[in-house]
Formats: C-alpha cells, sequence, structure tokens
C-alpha cells in the first residue's frame, strides 16, 4: 500500500475513513480462492506447525517463531519476524539446517513458458507483478535482519497454467464453513498431497530477482527499495500523513473515497486534495479532468492548471471546432460540452441509430452470461483460470414491442464443468433467426474460449457447437483463422457510443450508469415498468407477477437493481445466523462470482443453496431486462 501511495497508510485502519475495497464482493471472492491456495500449498510442505495468535501482539508471535527456529529441520506456516518496527508473516517456511526456504503462496497464476516473465526485455519489473515481488522482498529483508544467522531464499508459489487438474472437485476440497480455520474459514478434506491428485501449483526461486531489489537495482519512485522502507516505517509508526504527491492515476482509483459517503464517513482522497490542491467540498464533487471518458490525457491538461472538465477546450482533445475528430475523441468532446453549456438532456443520433437499426433483424436477442474463473480447478483435465460459464439469460423482443423472458440457465453442480451444456442450451435458445445483441464483449471472449477447449475435448458434437458458436461471433485479432459469424453479436454497448450519451452517465458507458440515466429520461420505461410484472407483460421466470420494477423517491427514479429482493428474504433470525454464505443482497456481478463460489465450495442446506440459485437467476434475469430497457429506451428518447 505504501508504494502505491504513502498517503494511504494514514487511512488505513482508522475507521472514520471509508474503504470501499473492505466490502468489495470481488475482493472478498478473490480472498476465498486465495485462501484455498493456501491450504493447498501447506499440503507441500507437511508436519508444519502454525504460528496461531492475535495478529497484533507482534513480540509474542515472532518469539514462537524464534524458539521453533532453534530446531535443525522444522516447517513453520504463518512464521513471523520482527526487526525495528517492521513486522511479516510468511505463508511457509522450510528450515533445514542453517539454510531456510521463505515461500509466499499467492493465488496469482503463471505461464513458465512466457518468455519475459518477471522482467520485460530491457530488465525492468513488469508493472503487474511489482507489488508480488515487492512484498515477496519486504519479507526476505526483514527476516534475514531478523535471523542473521540463517541464510534465506525466496520463493513465489502460484497457480501454474501449464498444469491440469487430475480429479475432479480439487477445489471441493478446501470448503468454507463456519465450522473451519477461523482466520480463513476453511475446512481442508484431505490430508496428504497425493489425495489432491497432481497439484496444479509451483514454487519458483526468485532469489535473484529479490536480491536485485533489495540492492537497489528496481528503484522505486527514485528511490531505493531499503530508502523505501525506512520512510514507509517512519510514516507508518509515527502515524503521520505523508504528504505524497497526488497522481491521478492512483487518485482516481484510491479505495478511501466514494462519490456518495456513508453517515459519519470521510474522505481520504480529499483530505489528500484539500491539503495540497486547496480543494473544497464542492470542489471533489465538480467533474475533473480524469473523469472524462477513455481520456489518457489527464495527466498532461492537470500540469498545465486544467483541474476541472469546464477548463477544457476542444483543441485539449484533439477535436476542431466543428467538433470533428476521431471516435473517442468527439464522445470526449461531448462529455465535456454537456458540462461547460449545463446541458443535462440526451443526445442522440436519430438518423445514425435508424441506419444502425435498419441492419437488424426480428426478433431481437439478448443475452448476458455469468462467469467464473478460480486458481484450483473444479474438474480434472482443467488449468487454474480457465473460463468457466455457469449461467445465461435470454430476453427477446419481437417485432410487434412484445417482449418475452424467454430462456435461463445455470449449472451450479458442484464439481461440474458446464461449459459444453452452457452451450448446448445457448444453441437452442437462440435458434436461427433473429439480431443477438451482448452488451460489452464478455460473451464473445468467454464463446471463444470455449472453443478452445471443445478443440481439445472428446466432446461428441465439438463441431457442431464450434460452428454455432462461429456463426454469432467473429475471430479474434490474435487468431491464426479469420470469420465474422453471421449473425455474429451486435455489441449494445457500442451503439450507445456511437448514436447515444446521457450527461447523466458522467462519461460511463458501463449499463449500470447508461439505464439509470436513460429511465430518468424516457417517459415510455418510466410509464411501462412502475406497473407490476403483471400490467406491463414482458413474462419473468424469478419474480412474482406483483413485482414492480421501477420506483420513485423523491422524485427519482430507483434504479432497478436496488428493486431486487434480498436473497434470505423472509428468513428468521434464527435461519440467517446459520447462513453460511453469509451474504445478503446480489445485485452485481462480483456478488455473483462469490454467489457461484460458495455454491461449489462451501457446505450449506439445501435452503441455502436454493435461496443463492434463485437469487443468481433474478440477478442475471435483470442484466438482459436491462438490455431491453436500454433498447426501448434509445428509441423513446
Amino acid at each position: 500500500m505504501g508504494l502505491e501511495c504513502p498517503n494511504k497508510l494514514f487511512f488505513t485502519g482508522k475507521k472514520e475513513y471509508i474503504n470501499a475495497k473492505s466490502d468489495d464482493p470481488f475482493l472478498q471472492a478473490l480472498a476465498a480462492g486465495g485462501f484455498q491456495v493456501e491450504e493447498l500449498a501447506r499440503l507441500h510442505y507437511p508436519g508444519g506447525v502454525l504460528i496461531d495468535g492475535p495478529g497484533h501482539d507482534y513480540e509474542a508471535l515472532a518469539q514462537r517463531t524464534a524458539d521453533l527456529l532453534q530446531q535443525e529441520n522444522v516447517v513453520i506456516y504463518e512464521a513471523a519476524f520482527l526487526y525495528e518496527s517492521l513486522f511479516v508473516r510468511t505463508d511457509v517456511l522450510v528450515k533445514v539446517g542453517k539454510h531456510v526456504q521463505l515461500i509466499e503462496v499467492k493465488a496469482k497464476s503463471f505461464d513458465p513458458n512466457e518468455e519475459y516473465l518477471f522482467e520485460g526485455k530491457r530488465d525492468a519489473l513488469k508493472s503487474g507483478w511489482s507489488p508480488y515481488l515487492f512484498d515477496l522482498a519486504f519479507q526476505t529483508h526483514v527476516a534475514r535482519q531478523a535471523a542473521p544467522h540463517l541464510t534465506f531464499a525466496p520463493y513465489l508459489m502460484m497457480a501454474d497454467k501449464s498444469k491440469h487438474a487430475s480429479i475432479d472437485g480439487l477445489n471441493q476440497l478446501f470448503r468454507i464453513s463456519k465450522t473451519g480455520d477461523k482466520r480463513t474459514g476453511i475446512v481442508r478434506k484431505v490430508n496428504t498431497l497425493q489425495e489432491t491428485g497432481s497439484s496444479v501449483l509451483t514454487a519458483i526461486p526468485m532469489n535473484t530477482i529479490v536480491d536485485d531489489i533489495l540492492q537497489g537495482r528496481h528503484e522505486n519512485h527514485k528511490r531505493t527499495f531499503v530508502q523505501w522502507v525506512k520512510e514507509l516505517r517512519e510514516v507508518y509508526v509515527n502515524d503521520r500523513y505523508a504528504n505524497a504527491r497526488t497522481r491521478l492515476s492512483i487518485c482516481s482509483k484510491c479505495e478511501f473515497h466514494s462519490d456518495v459517503l456513508p453517515k459519519g464517513k470521510l474522505s481520504g482522497k480529499a483530505y489528500c486534495f484539500a491539503k495540497q490542491c486547496d480543494f473544497t467540498t464542492a470542489d471533489m464533487q465538480r467533474p475533473w479532468v480524469s473523469d472524462i471518458w477513455n481520456f489518457r490525457g489527464d495527466k498532461r491538461l492537470w500540469e498545465e492548471g486544467k483541474r476541472f472538465m469546464t477548463d477544457v477546450e476542444a483543441a485539449d482533445l484533439n477535436v476542431d471546432e466543428y467538433g470533428d475528430g476521431s471516435r473517442n475523441a468527439r464522445r470526449q468532446w461531448l462529455q465535456v460540452k454537456c458540462e461547460k453549456q449545463g446541458i443535462t438532456t440526451a443526445i442522440i443520433d436519430r438518423d445514425g441509430l435508424a441506419a444502425e437499426r435498419s441492419t437488424w433483424n426480428y426478433p431481437y436477442h439478448f443475452i448476458d452470461f455469468e462467469t467464473s474463473m478460480v486458481a484450483l480447478p473444479f474438474t480434472a483435465g482443467r488449468r487454474p483460470y480457465e473460463q468457466v460459464a455457469f449461467q445465461f439469460s435470454h430476453h427477446i423482443m419481437h417485432a410487434d414491442g412484445r417482449v418475452e423472458h424467454a430462456n435461463q440457465e445455470i449449472f451450479a453442480e458442484p464439481g461440474f464443468f458446464p461449459n459444453f451444456e452452457f452451450v448446448r442450451a445457448l444453441c437452442n435458445a437462440l435458434g436461427t433467426e433473429g439480431t443477438i445483441f451482448r452488451y460489452s464483449l464478455h460473451e464473445s471472449t468467454v464463446l471463444n474460449q470455449i472453443v478452445d477447449q471443445l478443440r481439445a475435448s472428446n466432446e461428441h458434437d465439438r463441431e457442431e457447437l464450434i460452428a454455432f458458436i462461429q456463426t454469432i461471433t467473429r475471430s479474434r485479432n490474435n487468431s491464426t483463422e479469420s470469420y465474422v459469424g453471421h449473425r455474429d453479436m451486435v455489441d449494445l454497448r457500442e451503439v450507445v457510443l456511437d448514436y447515444y450519451y446521457h450527461p447523466a452517465t458522467r462519461g460511463s458507458n458501463s449499463i449500470k450508469d447508461v439505464l439509470p440515466a436513460i429511465i430518468s429520461s424516457s417517459e415510455f420505461l418510466q410509464q411501462k415498468y412502475s406497473k407490476p410484472i403483471s400490467e406491463h407483460g414482458v413474462s419473468s421466470h424469478n419474480l412474482s407477477t406483483e413485482h414492480v420494477w421501477l420506483t420513485q423517491q423523491d422524485g427519482v427514479w430507483n434504479n432497478p437493481y436496488k428493486s431486487l429482493p434480498s436473497i434470505f428474504e423472509g428468513w428468521t433470525e434464527e435461519e440467517l445466523q446459520a447462513n453460511l454464505s453469509e451474504m445478503d443482497n446480489l445485485a452485481d456481478g462480483g456478488a455473483a462470482l462469490t454467489a457461484y463460489g460458495r455454491l461449489q465450495y462451501t457446505d450449506m442446506t439445501d435452503e441455502e443453496r436454493q435461496a443463492l440459485i434463485t437469487a443468481l437467476y433474478r440477478y442475471c434475469e435483470l442484466d438482459t431486462l436491462a438490455m431491453v430497457m436500454v433498447m426501448e429506451g434509445i428509441g423513446d428518447d
């Protein structure tokens, strides 16, 4: 955290500052996967002693580790080292005589066949790996200082993408349960590595790179690693605000900020900009140059003193006085112009939209996938982080305007690889007529990955399934073959980008932002979907006929995702206390990913399992209904 932004060390751990990462369901899913990988890693080094105890009891934990290191040979899990206010925990430590392997376990994957894995052609650390490598260097540095009589060799142990699981249910051998480990919640169903088949983890020796970091070869912000450690220690131990220079690339993603702060919470980002830029609360609410969609010149403009969107001129975006420029530049200028001129209504290229629509054929098919990629494969023959498509929803819009929730499928059986059944069901759902719509690239990407899986399979109908996929997709840019399917899916996001802009989206083209903006200005959507399902005629497989998608609060139309029922609606307090999935609402992709993971590796009752499946059905249904609403709303506007 300190290497990313030293100022964050002042905010972390303070309850008054919001921390978006602590409530991020996607990060929670990653954490659960990381605990599973850690348990598998320990099986590689059996017989270890766990250093357990309160995480803040630094001296006691370090002393217990030091006592164990008096043994000639020992394996330690969560070994602790303390040196001059520097404290680290190592996942696995293996001591043989005076030599120690320090093994950091990560749920990240790697390809051992990649020529430039950790360093680029010019020997600079790759940015995606730097946090992991500096983390390992820090652990090695502290361990060597705390125990100078030993030699430490650092390793990274990660999921190896060249390996395949040799058994079904590898993921299910490390299950989440309230009776599990108090830190991770994991219950290990096996006792030996042999029971897991061929391991998908590999330990990589990292001594050379770590020594290069510690010796100052890889500088960070013009400081050597050891200099950074000293400075960050002083900042953190003394609870001092570092006053490090704000950087838009980092600040725009700051977890200690939210545009809408909960009551009683403060923004770390606002604190920084008040300190360094004299920004007021009102300034924090104004659109900045960094809020311009897909714009990479924000740093340049910021340094020129242009910090707010209203400061930007057409020339700054490479657009002429008539608004002509590249597609991206035109879109960016449209966003800026709306802000400068106070435009609050939608802007539509009706002629362009009409021309685009003339290429579409009824019935219109709207599809959305829910997918998962996990470190420990669910089934034999699969690699770490291989794509798993477990659910889809399908709405149809007919030429007469009639809309139906036509099909849905979910494959949630633990240990079952669903992709091929998924494609068969999708083929049956889509038929052979009509234009197919997706929102963004995800569905095409997933289907192209399934083509690769099919080609490596022995499925009796693999050629037919591949042919179907290729009728509704196009070849990837890096593919050796070139094709465009005669029903190649239309990306509704691209349609929005080309022909529709609403200032309320603030430049975002995510359907989660586009939909509320369209609803706010579409009388058609407001009138239609403020009625119960029984009255507006759009069928639903998962919600009662009395459900209402759109409601108003203080004159503002609510986002329909907020109208989804809670997962355990109607459950008693006793039933909720027994809930193992520890979820409440399911209204975004991260929560869907978490729910599927829980269904795979959590021991739960049939009732809780069915509640999660029902919530997944409802969420995915709304994803395709949202596409329908976007289509209807653009036409209405």
